[in-house]
Parts: structure tokens; sequence; C-alpha cells
């Protein structure tokens, strides 16, 4: 899992000064030689804060530095006191008065966006705290707003596509006059997960027209992307569906009250907990108890909530009645990159920073199957186990989702990052990136 309450990391140390540059002296004519942007990054489980700090040696700004400072809880966590909400981000912005030159402060754009788990309470009360952190962000700091979505719940599209943007930046793919192949990624958040690639086509077939496709004009090129966000579907949202699938099959069978046990193939034995779902299948608690009956019967109930079997209005589709180009054979080469909880959940395992679908599914059978003995080499791992009940789950969740929803053979390879060249991944870096793309912030 993602530890929210470590110190501020940097890939360097923040130069006191801020001003100037060790690639080059002056910047490109008309834009100033360093350029910093702030962006905020207000999750399902927490917010964090990231201080990126660009040269413009060259047309294009190049990164030079990251400071990123998590805290939690996020935003969502308070539904009902909009200012709570709002000052809960003010430890991240004293990091950003600290990191970023006083002369700089005031054409250095900051932009809140919010993901999933603020989506997920709704319009009234995600408008309130995204008025209130507004307000906050514009009384309080020196920084400009991004006037146009400087505070916003971000749309799920562009969750994925600046997530593009950051991966294939980092690793090169989109410099230089020459159009490189480009990367594929996965992203697994709390309440949502999105999917983005450049698929090839052969013999005259091409993207389907809709939502789904994403022109994308960056430096001196096109990228024609597939780009889908599945809200709902972010690990935090699985969990709640693969409990309730129990209880919903408990039900079809016997009458539930308040003092049933039900059991759980997804979680260990002699563990339990109480379970009572929100909303529209609300219902009296029920016990849940783990079985350890293996990944089989596991992934049963994570193929189901995949909905495989919704009808698919333009075809071929994934999972949940989505369209989407096959990887087998439109993407079947390149590079495929998988981050967020892709990472947190397998790396502490000891699971390399490229496996294949096989592999994953490996990892899974041992931890469904208690085969602790299997971890012993992995510092930690066997802690990781026993204090997280949820790792079966969300294990075969994972791989259910990468082979059966978004049908990735299992002889695929996929790398998983943290960062790349020592940077996060994510969508952060994609976004600032645009935001700095928009507008001359400093100009010289």
């Amino acid at each position: 899992m993602i530890d929210m309450d470590t110190a501020p990391v940097s890939t360097t140390l923040a130069n006191t000064e801020g001003l100037t540059s060790v690639h080059c002296t002056l910047g490109h004519p008309g834009k100033p030689l360093i350029q910093y942007a702030l962006m905020v990054d207000a999750g399902s489980t927490g917010s964090r804060i990231h201080v990126y700090r660009f040269n413009h040696c060259k047309e294009s700004p190049e990164l030079e530095d990251e400071i990123f400072l998590p805290t939690k809880p996020g935003l969502s966590s308070y539904p009902d006191d909009p200012e709570e909400a709002a000052k809960s981000l003010d430890i991240l912005m004293d990091l950003a008065l600290k990191s970023v030159p006083v002369s700089l402060h005031k054409c250095t754009p900051v932009a809140v966006k919010a993901t999933a788990g603020l989506r997920l309470l709704g319009q009234v009360k995600s408008e309130r705290i995204l008025k209130a952190v507004r307000h906050r962000f514009e009384t309080v700091y020196p920084f400009p707003l991004v006037a146009r979505d400087g505070v916003v719940i971000m749309d799920g599209k562009d969750e994925g596509v600046y997530a593009w943007i950051t991966v294939n930046y980092l690793l090169g793919n989109l410099k230089g006059s020459t159009k490189h192949p480009t990367a594929a990624i996965f992203d697994l958040g709390g309440g949502s997960t999105q999917i983005v690639f450049e698929p090839s086509f052969i013999d005259g077939d091409q993207l389907a027209e809709g939502e789904h496709k994403y022109q994308l004009k960056y430096g001196d090129h096109t990228y024609m992307l597939y780009q889908h966000s599945y809200l709902g579907y972010g690990l935090m949202e699985a969990r709640k569906q693969i409990k309730e699938y129990m209880w919903k099959l408990h039900r079809e069978g016997s009458d539930v009250d308040t003092s049933d046990k039900i059991a759980h193939p997804c979680f260990p034995q002699n563990y339990s907990e109480p379970w009572s779902a929100l909303g529209e299948s609300a219902h009296s608690p029920v016990e849940l108890y783990g079985t350890a009956a293996g990944h089989a019967q596991c992934r049963t109930i994570t193929e189901h909530i995949l909905n495989k079997n919704k009808e698919c209005l333009l075809t071929p589709c994934s999972f949940d009645g989505a369209y989407q180009p096959s990887l087998a054979t439109t993407f079947d080469e390149h590079d495929i990159y998988a981050f967020s909880y892709f990472y947190d959940r397998t790396q502490p395992l000891g699971m390399p920073s490229e496996f294949s679908i096989k592999d994953l599914r490996i990892l899974t059978d041992r931890v469904c199957s208690a085969e602790v003995d299997k971890f012993e080499h992995v510092p930690g791992a066997l802690e990781e186990l026993a204090a997280d009940p949820t790792y079966c789950m969300d294990l075969s969740f994972i791989y259910g989702l990468l082979h059966y929803g978004y049908e990735i053979p299992e002889d695929r390879m996929v790398k998983i990052a943290k960062k790349i060249n020592d940077v996060e991944t994510g969508w952060c870096l994609g976004a600032a990136i645009a935001v700095l793309d928009e507008v001359s912030w400093c100009e010289e």
C-alpha cells in the first residue's frame, strides 16, 4: 500500500535561488529560463502536491526536478465540511511556498484536480468542496490558479491521457522530429481505472469514432489515441463489489438478517469482517468470513463484476460494454506500463519491474493458497501478507482486469513503475506540461 505519511521527497535538493540551470544560461527566446508549475492530485484516498521545476533551454519545457508531498485523508473524507476539506491542503501548499523562489510565486501556475473519489460524492457535495478549495487558494496563496480548470473534478479521459503523456515524455518517446513508437498506460486508482494506447491498424481498418478517440497534438506530431476510463472499477470500488457479490449470491438462496454469516473465498481463513452495502442495495450488516478457497474461486467473482456479458454496441469490446481495439492485434509489440495500485499491490511481494501476465497469475495463486514459504526471501513480504487480508482479493481483481477484462494475453510482458528516471508516473506531470503549453506564465 502507498504510505501517505512520508516526508517530502525530491529528486534533487531544491535550489535555494531557483533561478539558474546547469543545462543552459539563457532561456528560449520569449521564455524564462526557469519555470515552476504546481499540480495537486486530490485522489480518492489522499492528496499530494507535485512541485515541478522546468527549464526552457529549448522551445519545449524540460523537467529538471520534482518535489512531492502526500497527505491523507482525501477531500472526499470531508463530505459535509467543505472548509476543512480546503484546509487539508494547507500542508501541501506550505511546501510549495518553501520550494518555489519568492520572485517566481506570481508566475507559477497551480491546479487542483480531483479524481474518482470526489466524483463519487455526488454533484452537490463535490461542488461545495471545490468552491471552498478555489476560494482558499485565491485568497491565501500567491500562485495563480489555472483559469479554465484550476480546481476541478478531472474528466476520466484527461486523467488517462495526461498519464500517457507523462510516461512517454519520461521515456523520451515524444522528443525530436522523428515520431517514435509509444507505450501504452494502465492506471489503477481507488475509484477508477484508465487505459490509453496508440493502436496500429492494417488492411484499411481504423479507430472507430466515439468518445474513446482522442487526438493529441504534441510537438511536431499528432497521436491518435484510444482511451477509456472505467468509473467504479478502481481498486477500492472493486473491493466493495467483490464483497457485495457474495451477499447477493447468498440472498438468492436464503433470507438474510443481521446474524447471518457469509463465506467468502477471497478472504484468508480465520478472518472475518462486518459488511453492509450502501446505496440501492443497502442492507443490515452481515459477517463475511474467509474460506481461503483459492484463486480460481475468487477469480470467478472478479470475472462476474467485470460485466463481460454486457451488450457490446460497438465491437470489439473489452468489458462493461466498452469498445476497445484488441491489444493482441493493434498493439502487440510496444511496451505496456502499469502503475498506481498495479505497482503498489505487486512490488511488496517481490515482483520484478517487468513480468508476464502468467507470472501475475502464479503470484496470485500462491497468495490465495497461503503458500507463504514462497515469499520468505522477500524482505517484509510475510509481514505484508499477515497484516493485510485483502491481498488475494486485490491480486485476483488485478489479474482478472488485465487478462479477462482488457484481454492481455498471458505471455505478454507488463512493466510496473512508480517512477521513471526518478520522476513519479501518473497523470500529474502530463497535466503540468499541458498547462505550460497553453499559456506563457513567466515571459522574459
